[in-house]
Order: structure tokens, then sequence, then C-alpha cells
């Protein structure tokens, strides 16, 4: 078991320190789990909520926009279920010690990149240049 990292509640990684110190790595765990969490939690609400509002609504028009709000709810909630695994996989990156680091390149992901997406796997370039790439054979 890890000692516990002591990190001050206005901490902000900064360029001047070494790059995914302890402090840095305890940061973007504690910014992932917080994150999880209110996905988490907002899909609990959504079910409680569809479970509420199942009802027979006679009105046709408002039948098909009840269905319409659900499906685009279902949507979105898919998609956070999407985001918490690449949440998990940057958690299991921290433990493994690859957190912070392009998967392409090698090269360290900017703080900044990190802090906006801390489920980034690549550095912005690489980033750019996976796009493209895409975009290319896609046209194809």
């Amino acid at each position: 078991m890890k000692a516990e990292i002591f990190l001050p509640d206005d901490y902000r990684p900064a360029e001047d320190e070494p790059f995914m110190n302890d402090q840095q790595l305890e940061y973007f765990r504690r910014k992932l789990i917080a994150w999880k969490a209110e996905i988490v939690e907002e899909s609990r609400d959504t079910i409680e909520g569809m479970k509420e509002s199942t009802r027979n609504i006679p009105d046709i028009a408002d039948r098909a926009s009840e269905e319409t709000d659900r499906a685009l709810e279902l949507r979105t909630r898919d998609r956070e279920r999407k985001l918490v695994s690449k949440i998990e996989a940057a958690l299991r990156r921290i433990e493994n010690g690859e957190y912070g680091y392009c998967e392409m390149t090698g090269e360290p992901i900017s703080l900044k990149r990190l802090d906006a997406r801390p489920i980034a796997t690549m550095t912005l370039e690489a980033q750019e240049r996976h796009e493209r790439r895409e975009k290319v054979h896609r046209d194809d």
C-alpha cells in the first residue's frame, strides 16, 4: 500500500516541478475519480428519473416528445459509459506509471492538456496527426 500523498486544496501541477511526480499523479488521480463519481451519480439520477416518468401518455405528440427525450438521454448515458471506461484506463495508467506520456511518441503530454482532458493519451501534435490520418483514410 502506498503512503498517503499530501495535496494542498489549491494545488495545481506546475511546469517547474518534475513531470508526473507523486503530487501530480495524485492530483490527476483525484480529478479522474471525482469525474467518474459525478458521471455515475448523474447516470443513477437518469435511471431513477426514467423509472418515475414511465407512464402512459395519451397525446401522441407528447408521447413522441417524451420518447425523443429518452432516446437523447440514453445516447448521452452511452457516451458517458464509454467515458467512464476511458477514465478507468487513465487510472490504470497512473498505477502502471504510464500516465502523462503520449502512447504514440512516448513524449510527455502537456500539463495544460492533461488538466483540460485528463484522459488524454496523446500529445496535441500526435492527436492532430492521428486525426489527419483518420480523415485521409475516411475520404478514400
